[in-house]
């Protein structure tokens, strides 16, 4: 595969086969235990490597909130330039990265736009990559750090449908974006602290104008970092 501009990261390096086994277990106690308090998190591995493991081997989607009193998730009219994102659905991520940003972002304090992608490269052969991601927010709210904790909470997965493979300017992409078009009910849920994302300090900030004309310009030009 292609390099790819730095403005990508890859996920970090993951779990050994100990702490997956300590991460099964800690998921069947989890489940046990229900959605209605926070899974008790006290394993030495980061939260991240949890998240993502539970995310890559059950039948589960995961929903960052700053809310950490959801009951019941509720079809909602989403707005993205991509249809898939555009319409009212629950939507959540098939990654346990990804909603880890929408948690700890403190967006009812500090008024912001966010770009952001969580995506897997399909090789020359058919093989998926491991997972790439993109985040920004506004740059105004950038610099006050408008971090906060949060909570991820996981879902149940069989009634969402998972966003369709892309093609564009890196080849076949697939997303890790899943949208159910009826109400969920969470499974269980993880407080996070900021220090918990793994790429707290790799969020970058833009414009909302100059990000909204390139958008306008050019809807598949994701970042949008420079001109169409």
């Amino acid at each position: 595969m292609e390099s790819l501009p730095d403005f990508w990261l890859p996920r970090p390096e993951g779990a050994t086969a100990s702490s997956r086994e300590r991460f099964e277990a800690l998921w069947e106690h989890a489940l046990s235990r229900g959605p209605a308090d926070p899974v008790p998190y006290r394993l030495a591995e980061p939260k991240w490597q949890f998240l993502c493991h539970i995310a890559d081997h059950a039948d589960v989607v995961l929903h960052g909130s700053q809310d950490p009193a959801i009951e019941l998730f509720e079809p909602r009219k989403a707005d993205d330039v991509i249809e898939f994102g555009d319409r009212e659905a629950v939507y959540a991520a098939t990654d346990g990265i990804w909603p880890m940003y929408y948690a700890i972002l403190d967006r009812a304090r500090n008024p912001m736009s966010l770009t952001n992608a969580c995506i897997r490269i399909q090789g020359p052969s058919g093989e998926w990559s491991d997972p790439y991601y993109y985040f920004s927010i506004t740059d105004a709210a950038l610099v006050r750090r408008p971090w906060r904790t949060g909570t991820v909470y996981v879902l149940p997965g069989e009634t969402f449908t998972v966003q369709p493979p892309m093609a564009g300017a890196l080849g076949t992409v697939q997303p890790a974006q899943a949208a159910s078009a009826v109400p969920v009910r969470p499974l269980a849920k993880v407080t996070v602290n900021p220090e918990d994302f793994p790429f707290l300090h790799q969020i970058r900030g833009h414009d909302d104008r100059v990000l909204q004309e390139r958008a306008t310009k050019d809807p598949n030009g994701f970042p949008w970092l420079t001109d169409p």
